[in-house]
């Protein structure tokens, strides 16, 4: 390898990769707000966080790695000219065209991994997660209780102690249970326990042989003491169950031949993010040409703007393909085939210098 590719390579490779950090701890940030949320509406265990967090990260990497691709590359070439290096460049017959090969080694294996999150790695999270939900969701282990300790159920649900628990989570021994709602506090006892589940969303726990006892929180005599056989307490709902056949969850390979307008706009999402990378990749160069004093940051979000623009026009295809407003055979390709012509006319013509005007006799 040419030295001039060495050096390229390595400024682009280091400026893309500080770029995905910095991309990475903010998106870190949305994902765990949005699994908090699911853990505070009940709908998630909270055992399940960080496992839930790393597979969320999977299926936001296609959406990422682009932009730090696009944005890494026009740091790295704004600084070129800004340090009057590529005027350097240009004086020994090294136009802007000569940075292809670098850009391309450094736009390809991203090219690579953005097709694999999106084609395989992310259809996997997904399901793995619904997955593991799911199972958690039959599980009072997972879901937090624990023999010997005091625990709080979501959602304000009220606060739970047990004093044992069969292997599978299903069974419990010595259950209290205490609650608070519209002034008034619930405390329930109950020798034996069991979770029990309803239609898709529905559970609760039937506690057996045990005593209640309601009455206010403040002042007052209003008290009913009760002895029962048999008590229901509702728990919070539980995540919705996803379907088996649900695009989402499906694997690239099955989609396919699939008809369904679901099916194949889910495809199409798949298919776009690794060519909209090597499109934005091939941008970077033309976008990122300034003069040795001007701000590079200019140019920057212009980028930035392009991306966002780019991003849109793919989740409304998405969700034109998938009401059955937009033909199937267009898919996405009269976002991502007009795109990367542009991406090379711009580049074939980057630093070409104007055709002299004749004039006339």
């Amino acid at each position: 390898m040419p030295k001039l590719d060495r050096y390229l390579l390595a400024d682009f490779a280091q400026s893309v990769l500080a770029t995905l950090i910095v991309l990475l701890v903010v998106s870190l940030g949305g994902v765990l707000v949005d699994v908090l949320g699911e853990i505070a509406d009940g709908g998630l265990p909270a055992r399940l966080m960080l496992s839930q967090l790393g597979l969320q990260l999977l299926v936001y990497l296609p959406l990422v790695l682009p932009l730090a691709l696009m944005l890494g590359l026009m740091l790295a070439v704004a600084r070129l000219y800004r340090d009057s290096e590529m005027a350097v460049l240009n004086a020994v017959g090294v136009g802007p065209g000569r940075l292809l090969r670098p850009v391309l080694m450094t736009a390809l294996p991203v090219v690579v991994v953005v097709g694999m999150c999106s084609l395989w790695l992310g259809p996997w999270a997904r399901s793995t997660g619904a997955r593991m939900i799911e199972q958690a969701n039959r599980s009072l282990i997972v879901a937090g209780l624990e023999p010997g300790r005091f625990t709080a159920l979501p959602s304000g649900g009220g606060i739970v102690y047990i004093d044992g628990m069969s292997e599978d989570g299903r069974n419990l021994q010595g259950v209290f249970l205490q609650r608070e709602e519209e002034g008034r506090v619930d405390v329930v006892t109950a020798r034996q326990g069991s979770l029990e589940f309803e239609g898709d969303r529905d559970r609760y726990l039937r506690l057996l042989d045990g005593h209640r006892v309601e009455g206010p929180l403040d002042a007052g005599l209003d008290f009913r003491l009760m002895r029962y056989a048999s008590n229901e307490v509702a728990l919070p709902d539980r995540a919705e169950s996803r379907k088996d056949d649900d695009p989402e969850l499906t694997a690239t390979t099955d989609l396919i031949g699939d008809g369904r307008p679901a099916a194949v706009a889910e495809l199409h999402g798949r298919l776009t993010p690794p060519l909209l990378a090597l499109g934005f990749a091939l941008l970077t160069v033309p976008l990122a040409r300034s003069s040795p004093r001007q701000q590079r940051y200019g140019r920057l979000m212009l980028g930035f703007l392009a991306y966002l623009v780019g991003l849109n026009l793919m989740f409304i295809g998405v969700r034109l393909l998938a009401e059955g407003d937009l033909p199937a055979p267009a898919g996405l390709w009269w976002l991502t085939l007009p795109l990367l012509a542009l991406a090379v006319w711009l580049y074939r013509r980057d630093g070409r210098l104007p055709r002299p005007r004749k004039v006339a006799a």
